[in-house]
């Protein structure tokens, strides 16, 4: 390893040189995305950071925790005295812009970094590509590593949101082997397992908000909380799309402050509308209950883009409720799907699904 001073930008750098082969850099942006298990910094991106000697040794890493703390590359750097010479590897591009807290990029800046391995660059118009030319501005090395499938996939929501300015929807239905979500009689406890229901909780315990229909307000007086022992995360934000009747006085959700949309002159809610404005107050994700009459009209108004599917290992032998209110009236009406996994959940199934759009 050779080790020798350069004047690069505001500061005096050592450059490195110990490139970091490809194994080592997807190896140490794993360590990176792992350290933002259990953290939940929404609206912000969820950001893991390494701080790498160089002669290769992690030194600290850092992930942002929650919203107006202190982001995963300051983390990383806190207490670690001289850095100059480290590298940096982190999932996201770091910030240059004054939100709660000032830019990464200074930090990294200040604390004498050489070199920064990014796993995608940062598709919010105040950051994007701009981190990166304030690094490179100050003489340091980025790169940018081709890793972007993983650290989305650590963050749907995040990316989705700020890309499309609508929150990432997921459909989820719990339903019998034949399709039926409840029996004529409106019964339908329990379709599915203990160990589906905790499932769906970490489903829950997964998005910004959980979202029903007035009906279901009525009928099970949900509290649409991530019920998980030893859980201390954030509960999702409950929103209640209303029809034209009042919502029970008692309701259980009046007691977690509700988002209640209402619905418009013509007595329908507007479901893109309201996604957006979910959207301008920060919730990257939503997850969408029930029941069949939402569910169908989330579908009509090609809102949803996953869907989650519990198939209880029950089979209802006729006709109930379906998943889906109306009618199918013709083949052509199907929408594509991209199953994305299927999985045995005590004794049920669980399976995942993209919408496929034309684009």
């Amino acid at each position: 390893m050779t080790v020798r001073m350069e004047e690069r930008g505001r500061f005096m750098r050592r450059t490195v040189d110990n490139p970091l082969d490809g194994a080592a850099v997807d190896r140490l942006m794993r360590r990176a995305v792992e350290a933002t298990s259990g953290t939940y910094p929404h609206p912000n991106p969820r950001v893991g950071a390494v701080v790498i000697s160089p002669d290769g040794t992690v030194r600290n890493v850092g992930a942002h925790v929650r919203p107006g703390t202190p982001h995963a590359e300051r983390l990383a750097l806190e207490g670690l005295g001289d850095t100059a010479g480290d590298t940096m590897v982190v999932t996201l591009e770091p910030c240059s812009h004054h939100g709660r807290t000032p830019p990464c990029t200074d930090a990294i800046i200040e604390a004498g970094i050489v070199r920064v391995f990014i796993g995608t660059v940062d598709p919010d118009d105040r950051v994007s590509g701009r981190g990166v030319a304030a690094l490179r501005d100050a003489g340091i090395e980025v790169v940018e590593t081709g890793l972007s499938a993983m650290i989305e996939g650590n963050d749907p929501g995040y990316y989705h949101h700020r890309r499309t300015g609508r929150p990432l929807v997921t459909l989820k239905l719990a339903l019998t082997l034949d399709g039926q979500i409840a029996a004529l009689d409106g019964t339908s406890q329990w379709i599915t397992s203990p160990e589906a229901r905790r499932d769906a909780h970490e489903l829950r315990a997964a998005h910004d908000a959980v979202l029903v229909g007035a009906g279901t307000v009525r009928q099970d007086d949900p509290e649409l909380t991530v019920r998980i022992d030893g859980w201390d995360g954030p509960q999702p934000v409950p929103v209640v799309f209303k029809g034209n009747r009042p919502l029970p006085k008692d309701a259980k959700l009046w007691q977690r402050d509700p988002i209640v949309v209402e619905p418009t002159n013509n007595g329908a809610v507007s479901i893109n509308d309201s996604l957006r404005d979910l959207a301008r107050v920060g919730i990257t994700s939503v997850l969408v209950e029930g029941g069949a009459h939402v569910a169908r009209s989330f579908i009509n108004a090609d809102a949803v883009d996953e869907i989650v599917v519990y198939i209880g290992a029950r089979l209802a032998g006729g006709t109930g409720l379906s998943a889906l209110a109306g009618p199918f009236a013709t083949i052509a009406d199907a929408l594509p799907l991209t199953f994305t996994g299927v999985d045995r959940v005590g004794p049920d199934l669980k399976i995942n699904a993209r919408i496929e759009r034309n684009t």
